[in-house]
């Protein structure tokens, strides 16, 4: 625990649905990130920006 400061991320789980929530939250953003939705979605941005 001391070396949290070193995490991304800081996921208390005192209740566990909140954690489960937030940690949902954490994988949708990394999802989402823009170089990953980039190459997902090229066709319609090429579209998009002609």
């Amino acid at each position: 625990m001391s070396h949290y400061v070193e995490a991304d991320y800081l996921v208390i789980n005192d209740v566990f649905d909140d954690a489960l929530r937030e940690l949902q939250a954490i994988v949708r953003s990394q999802r989402l990130q823009t170089d990953k939705q980039a190459h997902r979605h090229s066709a319609r941005l090429r579209a998009l920006l002609g």
